[in-house]
């Protein structure tokens, strides 16, 4: 448990006579991208919510930072942030305004400083003193990754964090999850971009049905895939094969 960031054990959830999870498992290593795959409508953001202390379980066992999530939520989230599928910021205050308040919520100091840093980091810098309500999609986007970052915390959810992103934007996210991770961040990322989980994840584990099907590094779902044909070159699979094959697989079941 000691290098263990996310610890899942038989979770349930029904939504009245729709049975989402099935009895999900899984481990997440500290300091990891974790990334859960997914068609709409898995259960992927139900995981998250559970996970979040956002919504409980009907039955299983989750820890995060050590701490089960039904019996000490507060402090699950002291020590973890959240960013979902659509932006939480508040549109009547600017860029800059926003990041402060969350801030001064998080007790640190200079947070005017904190919040210049990352408007820089983000591309915002321009738009800081605009209403929030002015800012395109993406802008919003990155202000809500930008808010999730504030106090470092020890672990992160990102919840299909560059939907509405243009590529520049998805690759900026992208390098500053690469670094979180380096300096010993956890990220659990889900995502409906393959690419992404591709490029980013230590480890990814596929959702389907309510449970999770497949789990492990790219190398390990590669081999679940059938031998590349040899032509003139050998073709690798991408992850986006490797996952409809293994999907299509369990429907055949």
């Amino acid at each position: 448990m000691k290098d263990t960031a996310i610890q899942v054990k038989g979770l349930q959830k029904s939504y009245k006579q729709l049975h989402v999870l099935k009895g999900v498992d899984l481990e997440v290593e500290k300091g990891s991208i974790f990334a859960l795959l997914g068609s709409n409508g898995a259960g992927k953001t139900t995981i998250v919510k559970i996970l979040t202390t956002l919504l409980k379980q009907d039955s299983g066992t989750a820890t995060v930072n050590g701490f089960d999530v039904a019996a000490k939520p507060d402090n699950v989230r002291q020590s973890i942030s959240l960013t979902g599928q659509f932006a939480a910021v508040d549109e009547i205050l600017t860029g800059r305004e926003n990041l402060i308040m969350i801030a001064k919520l998080r007790y640190l100091k200079n947070p005017r400083q904190v919040a210049d840093d990352l408007l820089n980091r983000f591309g915002l810098t321009d738009a800081a003193d605009r209403r929030v309500s002015t800012y395109s999609g993406g802008m919003r986007r990155r202000l809500d990754i930008a808010m999730s970052l504030i106090g470092k915390p020890q672990l992160i959810f990102l919840d299909e964090p560059t939907t509405g992103l243009d590529p520049e934007a998805r690759i900026e996210v992208w390098k500053v999850v690469k670094e979180l991770a380096n300096k010993g961040t956890t990220v659990f990322l889900t995502t409906q971009y393959l690419d992404e989980a591709e490029q980013l994840a230590d480890r990814i584990a596929i959702l389907h049905e309510g449970k999770i099907i497949a789990n492990g590094t790219l190398s390990d779902l590669k081999k679940l895939f059938p031998p590349a044909k040899v032509e003139y070159v050998e073709k690798q699979p991408s992850l986006e094969e490797i996952f409809l094959a293994i999907i299509g697989k369990k429907e055949e079941q």
